[in-house]
C-alpha cells in the first residue's frame, strides 16, 4: 500500500483543502485494519456456524446423534452444561476481538474521513464537533459511515452475548451489512453504470472477506485443532487409540470445508474484480494509468492466490489424508504463502480505492433529467426488438442465478450418479425459472422498468407469479436433501441448515397459508401506496430489496399451493383453490384502482424523466394497472390447473392405496363396516 501511494502519488496533498499528512496517511492505515477486522469477523463466524463443531462430545463419538442440530427447549438447556470444543471457543474469542477492532476502527474512519473531506485537521472545538454532526446527519457518505459504526457496535455486543449457532448465523448476516456500506461509499457509487459498479464492488468485497477472514481464522485455530488434548479421546483414564486419526480427520475436514469456501470466494473475487475494473476504465489504454497498473497487479496477485489454493486442494489434502504430511505442518503449508500474498493484495485494494479511476464518478455538467434521476441515460423507444436487445446486467442477481444453477445441476447429477430418480422436467423447470429471473432483473424489463410504470408492473408480476411457479416445480429443497450427505461430527452443514430452517418456528409462520396469502396480496398496498415505492426506486439497496421481496413472497405463496418440498403445514386442495381465487380477486381490485387513478403514484420520478417517446406518465401508469389486472390471470390459471391435477392425482393415489390394502387383508375394513350396520339392523329388529 505504501509503495503504491509513493509510486502513484495517490495520497498526495491537495492545494484547495488538505487536512495534513497525519490524516492522509493514517486514514488508509485505519481502513486496512477496518477491512481486515470485518473480514476476520465474517470468516470466524462462518467457521463457527458450519466448519468446526460446537461441543467436544460431538467429536469423540460420545453423541449418538448430531446434537448441534436439535432445537428443543430441553436440549438448549442441556447445551449450557456441555463442554465447548476448544477450536469453537478460540473462534468465538477471535470473533469477539475482531468485532471490537471493527467497531473502533469504524469510529476512527468516520472521524478521519470527515477530516479529509473538509480539509481540516481533527480537533475538539465546538465548531468542528457541530460540523462533524452535520456530516453524519446530512451527507450520504457520513450517514453510511455512521450506520457502519452502529452495526459494528451491535455485532460486537452479540459476539460476546450469544453462542447458539442460529444466533451466530443472524450475527453473521448483520455483519454483512458492513460490506453493503463499503460498496455504496466507494468509487463505484458513481459512474455510468451505477448499479453494476456498486453490485460488483459489493461482491468483490464479499469474496475477499470470506477468503481473507477464513484464512486468518484457519491460522488462528491451526494449533488448537492439531493439538492432542489429554482430556479428549480418553476412555476410563486410557488414551483413545484412535485419537490421532480423529485429530487428523478433523484437520482434513476443516481444511476441505475451508477450501470449498475459498474456491467459491476466488471465483467471486476474480469475476467481480474484472467487472468492476472494466466499469471504471474507458478503454484498454487505461491499463497503463496509475489506476490500471494497480488493477493489473492486483489481478496477478489474485490469480497467484487461486493457483496456490488449487495446489493445496489437489496435492496437500490428499497427502494429509494418506498420512504423508502431518496435520499442523500441512495446515501451515496452506496458510503461510496465502497470507503473505493476501496481505499485499489487501493493502493494494485500499490504495486502489483511494486512486481516482480513469472514468469520472461525477455526473456530467449537461446531464439530462433521466440521468440525474435514474443514473442512466434514456433507453430508446421500446419496440419488439428493443425488449430483447436492451440489457443492463445486475451483477447481484447474475451471481445468485449462476450459483443457484450450478448447485441445482450439481445436486441433480449427484442424485442420478447415486442411482436415484429425478425427473428431467424438474431440472428444465428450474432452469427456465432462472432464465426468466435473469431476463426480469437484467434484460429489457429491468431497463424499461426504470422509466415506464407499465414495464415495472410486468417485472413485478413476473417476479411474483411467473418465475416462482417454475422454481417451485423444480423442488430444490427435496433435491438437496437427497444429494447432500449428513454430517457426523456435530457441525451444521448445508443439509443440516436446510432441515433447521424447514422445521423452525419462522418457517411455520411464513409458510402458513393465511400468512403467505396475506403477504402476497398485502405487499401490493405496501409497495404502491406507501413511501416504500419511492424508496425502492430512488435507493439502490431499496431497489434490490424490492426485487428480493417480490420473488420471495411469490415463491412462498406458490410453494404453499403446488410445491412438493417439505413445509410444516400444507392446506387441503379446496382451501388452496379458495386462497388462489381470493388472491386473484384482490390483484384485480388493486389493478382496477391503479387503472382508474387520476394522479401519479410517484410523480417525482415518472413525472420528471422528460421521456421523449410514448404516452404521458399517467397513461402509462393506467396501462400498468391494466397489466396487473389482466396479466395476473394467466399464471393464476396455470397454478389452478396444477392444483387441480395434483388434487386428482392425490385422489387416484389414495384409491390405489386403499385397493392394495383391501387386497392384502381381504377387504377386512369393508367387512367390519358392513358388520357394524348388520348389528345396528339386528338391534332395531329386536326393538
Amino acid at each position: 500500500m505504501v509503495a503504491s501511494f509513493i509510486l502513484t502519488g495517490a495520497n498526495a496533498g491537495t492545494e484547495l483543502a488538505d487536512a495534513g499528512p497525519t490524516v492522509r496517511w493514517l486514514l488508509p492505515v485505519v481502513e486496512v485494519f477496518q477491512n481486515t477486522a470485518l473480514a476476520t469477523l465474517i470468516g470466524s463466524l462462518l467457521f463457527a456456524i458450519g466448519i468446526v463443531p460446537r461441543f467436544t462430545d460431538d467429536t469423540v463419538g460420545k453423541a449418538h446423534y448430531n446434537m448441534a442440530h436439535t432445537y428443543t427447549k430441553d436440549q438448549r438447556i442441556a447445551n449450557l452444561k456441555r463442554e465447548q470444543y476448544p477450536a469453537f471457543s478460540a473462534i468465538m474469542n477471535l470473533a469477539s476481538a475482531s468485532s471490537v477492532v471493527w467497531a473502533l476502527t469504524s469510529i476512527a474512519q468516520l472521524v478521519l474521513a470527515y477530516a479529509e473531506i473538509s480539509g481540516r485537521a481533527v480537533n475538539t472545538s465546538e465548531t468542528y464537533t457541530e460540523e462533524l454532526a452535520s456530516y453524519i446527519t446530512t451527507i450520504t457518505a457520513g450517514q453510511a459511515q455512521a450506520f457502519t459504526v452502529g452495526v459494528a457496535l451491535v455485532v460486537s455486543s452479540l459476539t460476546f452475548a450469544v453462542r447458539s449457532l442460529t444466533s451466530l448465523l443472524l450475527t453473521l448476516a448483520l455483519s454483512l451489512l458492513g460490506i453493503v456500506t463499503l460498496a455504496l461509499t466507494g468509487h463505484s457509487s458513481g459512474g455510468d453504470d451505477h448499479m453494476g459498479a456498486v453490485n460488483s464492488l459489493g461482491l468483490h468485497v464479499l469474496g475477499m472477506s470470506l477468503w481473507t477472514g477464513g484464512l486468518i481464522t484457519l491460522a488462528y485455530i491451526s494449533r488448537t485443532i492439531s493439538r492432542a488434548d489429554a482430556g479428549t479421546g480418553t476412555v476410563a483414564g486410557r488414551r483413545d487409540s484412535t485419537l490421532a486419526s480423529r485429530r487428523v480427520s478433523m484437520v482434513v475436514a476443516v481444511l476441505k470445508r475451508y477450501s470449498t469456501v475459498a474456491l467459491f470466494s476466488f471465483v467471486l473475487l476474480l469475476a467481480s474484480g474484472v467487472i468492476n475494473a472494466s466499469l471504471r476504465m474507458n478503454s484498454w489504454a487505461d491499463l497503463t494509468s496509475n489506476y490500471g497498473m494497480q488493477v493489473v497487479l492486483k489481478l496477478a496477485l489474485t490469480v497467484m492466490l487461486g493457483a496456490i489454493g488449487v495446489a493445496h486442494r489437489v496435492r496437500l489434502i490428499p497427502a494429509m489424508e494418506s498420512g504423508k504430511t502431518s496435520g499442523i505442518r500441512g495446515l501451515w503449508q496452506a496458510i503461510i504463502a496465502e497470507l503473505i500474498i493476501m496481505g499485499a493484495a489487501s493493502g493494494l485494494a485500499v490504495a486502489l480505492s483511494r486512486t481516482a479511476p480513469p472514468k469520472s464518478d461525477e455526473l456530467p455538467v449537461d446531464a439530462t433529467p433521466v440521468r440525474i434521476i435514474t443514473n442512466y441515460e434514456m433507453p430508446p423507444e421500446p419496440h419488439v426488438i428493443e425488449w430483447f436487445t436492451q440489457w443492463r446486467l445486475d451483477w447481484f442477481w447474475v451471481s445468485i442465478i449462476a450459483f443457484l444453477a450450478f448447485v441445482y445441476v450439481w445436486a441433480y447429477t449427484r442424485v442420478r450418479a447415486l442411482g436415484g430418480k429425478r425427473s428431467p422436467l424438474r431440472l428444465a423447470s428450474w432452469l427456465v425459472g432462472l432464465t426468466l429471473l435473469f431476463y426480469a432483473t437484467s434484460g429489457g424489463l429491468a431497463v424499461y422498468s426504470q422509466v415506464l410504470f407499465s414495464a415495472h408492473m410486468v417485472e413485478h408480476m413476473s417476479l411474483t407469479m411467473i418465475v416462482p411457479t417454475f422454481l417451485v416445480l423444480g423442488a430444490p429443497v427435496t433435491l438437496l436433501l437427497t444429494a447432500l450427505q449428513p454430517r457426523q461430527d456435530g457441525t451444521r452443514g448445508p443439509r443440516e441448515w436446510i432441515l433447521r430452517l424447514v422445521h423452525s418456528t419462522w418457517s411455520k409462520v411464513i409458510t402458513n397459508p393465511l400468512f403467505a396469502g396475506f403477504n402476497f396480496a398485502g405487499s401490493l398496498v405496501l409497495m404502491y401506496f406507501t413511501p416504500m415505492f419511492g424508496i425502492s426506486m430512488r435507493y439502490h439497496v431499496g431497489h434490490e430489496f424490492m426485487l428480493v421481496h417480490f420473488l420471495l413472497t411469490g415463491y412462498l405463496f406458490v410453494l404453499v399451493l403446488i410445491g412438493i418440498d417439505p413445509i410444516p403445514y400444507r392446506p387441503i386442495y379446496p382451501f388452496r383453490l379458495l386462497l388462489l381465487i381470493a388472491t386473484l380477486g384482490y390483484h384485480a381490485f388493486i389493478g382496477i384502482a391503479i387503472m382508474h387513478g387520476n394522479s401519479l403514484l410517484l410523480a417525482s420520478w415518472f413525472g420528471n424523466l422528460g421521456r421523449p417517446w410514448g404516452g404521458s406518465a399517467l397513461e402509462d401508469q393506467q396501462l400498468g394497472g391494466a397489466i396487473m389486472w389482466g396479466m395476473g390471470e394467466i399464471p393464476t390459471m396455470l397454478v389452478a390447473v396444477i392444483v387441480a391435477i395434483q388434487w386428482a392425482s392425490s385422489d387416484t393415489k389414495l384409491t390405489k392405496r386403499l385397493d392394495r390394502q383391501a387386497d392384502r387383508d381381504n377387504d377386512a375394513e369393508l367387512k367390519a363396516y358392513n358388520a357394524m350396520f348388520e348389528e345396528l339392523n339386528d338391534a332395531d329388529a329386536r326393538r
